[in-house]
């Protein structure tokens, strides 16, 4: 039987990172976006490397949320980075969403690994002129104690993100415990953003964590927002400078009455067929 955390000692906190990897691909320097494009066409020999850097990293959080992995193409040697991950940082479950599906070329996708065994995760389609983005919704708990965990990576145009942070804010109003993490492409003091925080009790919880470009980040367009129920102990930006992004961390006091299911360590499975074991 999988030991639920009640049954151990309470944890205090879940740390939790988002991070766009970029496709394992370490730009250094504006040019290495042209000398260096071919990466996302095609394999090359430091893209695992590269991952294997990100996995060291994020095996120190319980949930992680990740933008710009891809299923399974030609340019990853046909593995599904976010499996690959989950696997290299011994995260017991693993679900990924794609995004921009362009067969064996690329398979543009977002993950999410996590420690705990979610309840259910959803896929959302978000709205938007060019379709395909979407998010990703992971629920923990029941009723008044559940917690949701919304990955995402929002579109360039401001429009667009408008629209998605409008649905998103719908969403997290119908839970009272929610952590939106993610690439939004946008500052916090932008207008999106700026509507999403009047519409619900997200906020972020240290502004001008700045994660772009990885070599000099003067922008923060990678978010971690909370919901205002839950209590911040500690947000920052960590150097890990792998992806022209850098990760963003916080850790998150759990509510009281909130139970998480953690498994012992074995190897990484995808959400979806564990739950399709356990109706066996």
């Amino acid at each position: 039987m999988p030991k639920t955390i009640s049954d151990r000692e309470q944890p205090h906190t879940l740390r939790i990172m988002s991070y766009n990897v970029q496709v394992g691909i370490h730009t250094r320097k504006p040019r290495d976006y042209l000398l260096g494009g071919w990466k996302h066409l095609l394999p090359h020999s430091q893209r695992l490397p590269n991952l294997d850097r990100v996995a060291h990293l994020i095996s120190e959080y319980d949930i992680v949320g990740l933008q710009e992995v891809d299923a399974g193409s030609l340019r990853c040697n046909f593995i599904n980075l976010a499996e690959y991950l989950a696997e290299r940082g011994e995260f017991p479950f693993w679900y990924h969403q794609v995004n921009r599906n362009l067969g064996r070329f690329a398979q543009h996708s977002n993950g999410f690994l996590s420690h705990f065994r979610p309840d259910e995760v959803q896929d959302l389609r978000l709205p938007g002129l060019i379709p395909g983005r979407q998010a990703l919704l992971a629920r923990f708990g029941n009723g008044e104690n559940a917690l949701v965990v919304i990955v995402l990576h929002l579109a360039l145009s401001k429009r667009a993100r408008i629209q998605q942070l409008d649905y998103i804010g719908d969403i997290v109003n119908s839970y009272p415990h929610a952590i939106v993490l993610g690439d939004m492409n946008t500052r916090a003091h932008s207008e999106e953003m700026q509507r999403l925080f009047k519409k619900t009790s997200l906020h972020e919880p240290l502004e001008e964590l700045h994660t772009y470009p990885s070599w000099r980040p003067i922008f923060n367009i990678d978010h971690i927002l909370v919901s205002s129920g839950l209590k911040v102990r500690r947000a920052q930006v960590v150097e890990h400078p792998v992806s022209d992004h850098l990760p963003i961390m916080t850790e998150v006091e759990l509510p009281p009455g909130l139970e998480l299911t953690r498994l012992e360590k074995r190897r990484a499975l995808d959400f979806n067929r564990y739950m399709q074991e356990l109706d066996l």
